[in-house]
């Protein structure tokens, strides 16, 4: 099937930068949230962004201009319907995800792919609660869209080749690489990664070390460009919350028990750079560590 409208619900950090990659690849783009204020913000970070790739020799001022006018916006979530190709890119909640994709259904064409950009709810689960499972799969991009350079694509119980193969050619024409998952809890980054950074957290808990020298001692130690609990920040601590809830509960296994102390955080209201505190405090010229 040859995809060339795609349809993008949820405006924010990664559904702004899926239509950034998408119209710079050549595709229509219809970008919708509930927020008429959270789109004109998606358009001009992405107008800002693609401005930084011209600066850089990235790409031409002509190749910005041509994205910027693939891209379309509406608050009407029905307008999607007609789009070959839906990613679904709202907040990480089963309960959210299911009522969109269930508001969606009416709307949408007999060939329409639906995908979610979830970093860890089963995909199976999502596919079931529509009419259309065998075209329905996991498309989840990492952070930052623009930058990152993979793509995980995870096939649900029933998710045909065909619906398979046809994204696989969209990542290859995003420039992106593509990593085949299977549906298991948190796929195959986050299941790595997140309990790296739980343990991060453990290890501060116990007091073997304090925010910085964990920090220090992955970036130099282990060769990690970021160190884990500063990627929690980046990441947002109830991200990380979350997901280690979905392993917890996906897999049974005590070694995916959130920390407490994340669980503090998040009570507390400090989830990282998105809330200007986390494990450090982003309120001055510098980051502090608050532990």
């Amino acid at each position: 099937m040859e995809i060339q409208t795609v349809g993008i619900v949820g405006a924010g950090q990664m559904g702004n930068g899926i239509a950034h990659v998408f119209a710079l690849a050549g595709f229509d783009v219809l970008l919708t949230d509930i927020s008429r204020e959270a789109l004109e913000s998606a358009v001009a970070l992405i107008d800002r962004n693609l401005e930084r790739q011209v600066s850089r020799g990235k790409i031409t001022a002509e190749e910005k201009a041509a994205a910027m006018a693939r891209i379309s916006t509406t608050l009407t979530l029905s307008d999607l319907g007609q789009a070959d190709l839906v990613i679904e890119a709202a907040t990480e909640r089963e309960t959210v995800k299911q009522a969109i994709f269930e508001d969606l259904q009416p709307h949408l064409k007999p060939t329409t792919i639906l995908t979610s950009n979830t970093s860890s709810i089963s995909i199976t689960r999502l596919a079931s609660r529509t009419d259309r499972p065998e075209k329905f799969m996991g498309f989840h991009f990492m952070n930052p869209v623009p930058v990152m350079q993979l793509v995980e694509l995870i096939r649900g119980i029933a998710t045909d080749e065909e619906t398979y193969r046809t994204l696989l050619a969209v990542v290859e024409r995003l420039g992106k690489t593509a990593a085949s998952a299977e549906d298991f809890p948190a796929f195959i980054v986050n299941r790595i990664l997140m309990p790296m950074i739980n343990e991060a957290v453990y290890t501060l808990y116990e007091g073997v070390g304090n925010v910085r020298s964990i920090d220090e001692s992955m970036k130099l130690g282990a060769n990690h460009p970021m160190g884990p609990l500063e990627l929690a920040d980046f990441i947002g601590l109830d991200t990380c919350l979350s997901i280690m809830n979905v392993l917890h509960d996906g897999l049974a296994d005590t070694k995916y028990r959130p920390c407490p102390l994340l669980t503090k955080y998040v009570e507390a209201g400090w989830l990282g750079r998105k809330t200007r505190r986390g494990f450090y405090d982003y309120r001055g010229e510098v980051p502090v560590p608050t532990r």
